[in-house]
């Protein structure tokens, strides 16, 4: 997540990442007819950490797992997000603290650290409210430019780091058992989550980029300078659509900073600032083209804000697509936890997802030389 302010704190509830209760299934929303809806493990809180990307990415694994008719899971966000700051730590001091240094991150930060570190299930390593929010982000900064400051920077440097995030988040434990077995974080996400990362793909759709080729894309919690594959608008939308309706489930960063998001209703549309008509499934829409998209993304109109879940696809009353997706805000708006989000609010908003490369389309894998 990009923007400082929290787009979900005015909805979160802070009390802890605990399983929503009471989760409704998206497809109990009246008004919406089904076309597809795939597995996932149930809504998460995030609460007033700015983690939306490991809530998102870590969701897509678990919810790969179910495609597989694996047992379901709850792997840790937290165990991720420790091994991602001290990543950032690395990278902000090489940099000369010339980088952005705070709680975003992206989706392919999720799968590089699962494949470097491992996993751990949600009861080895548990939430904590507090690994986030400027103070704690205060705390790890001021103690990187105090590095800085003096340089050389002490050989040991990582140590007193560490113990930092050991006194807010807890220190990840080397053993844990799971199901009655002992395993290591390694361990774990390779016998238990059966985790590839290859498995992963980055896709994205920009006209400032070559199509069908990778670029580092411009954000700036790209801290860690992933690339993305970039494609054409309506081909990267067809994609996604082909992809739920094989059954798979998909990471999406995008902008909500914007009338048109609407959690507390179930449901984000693209509209206007100023628009007075009322916010329904079947209300027009305004334009949508990669022109105007590009140019909303290079004023910065459009924006790396929050990282959410595409899990299904409903239809309207008039047949309008809307992608079901998954949020980590708690137990929020009609559909618990869930959000409909127009198509045509997806083209527009859409800054990147990470998804199963199986579900990309033989030619379309030929087009992105794979």
């Amino acid at each position: 997540m990009a923007k400082r302010f929290f787009i979900g704190l005015s909805f979160a509830l802070l009390s802890s990442t605990l399983f929503a209760q009471d989760v409704a299934t998206p497809e109990k929303n009246t008004g919406f007819n089904i076309d597809q809806i795939n597995n996932a493990t149930p809504v998460k809180n995030q609460g007033s950490t700015g983690t939306c990307w490991a809530f998102s990415t870590t969701s897509l694994v678990e919810s790969q797992l179910l495609k597989a008719a694996a047992a379901p899971v709850d792997v840790s966000e937290m165990f991720t997000v420790r091994n991602i700051y001290i990543e950032k730590a690395r990278n902000y001091l090489l940099r000369q603290g010339k980088t952005q240094f705070g709680e975003g991150g992206l989706g392919h930060d999720v799968i590089r650290a699962i494949k470097n570190y491992g996993a751990m299930p949600e009861a080895a390593y548990p939430f904590s409210q507090k690994a986030g929010g400027d103070a704690f982000v205060t705390k790890l900064k001021s103690y990187l430019d105090n590095l800085l400051a003096n340089q050389p920077i002490s050989d040991d440097w990582q140590q007193g780091y560490e113990a930092i995030l050991d006194e807010t988040m807890g220190k990840p434990a080397e053993n844990f058992e799971y199901n009655g077995k002992n395993y290591t974080a390694q361990s774990y996400a390779k016998e238990v989550l059966h985790f590839n990362a290859d498995d992963y793909i980055n896709l994205t759709s920009f006209t400032h980029h070559p199509y069908y080729k990778t670029f580092v894309l411009e954000q700036p919690d790209n801290f860690s300078n992933g690339e993305y594959y970039n494609m054409p608008l309506d081909e990267f939308t067809d994609a996604v659509k082909d992809a739920i309706n094989k059954g798979y489930t998909i990471m999406w960063d995008a902008d909500v900073s914007n009338k048109g998001f609407r959690q507390q209703l179930g449901l984000a549309l693209y509209v206007s600032p100023d628009a007075t008509t009322p916010f329904t499934a079947d209300v027009k829409e305004d334009a949508v083209n990669a022109s105007i998209r590009q140019h909303l993304f290079e004023n910065l109109t459009t924006q790396d804000d929050h990282l959410m879940h595409l899990t299904g696809i409903v239809k309207s009353k008039t047949g309008k697509t809307f992608f079901v997706v998954k949020n980590s805000w708690g137990n929020v708006g009609p559909l618990h936890g869930y959000i409909n989000v127009s198509e045509d609010y997806f083209k527009i908003n859409t800054i990147s997802i990470v998804m199963p490369k199986a579900a990309l389309s033989p030619d379309l894998l030929r087009k992105l030389h794979l």
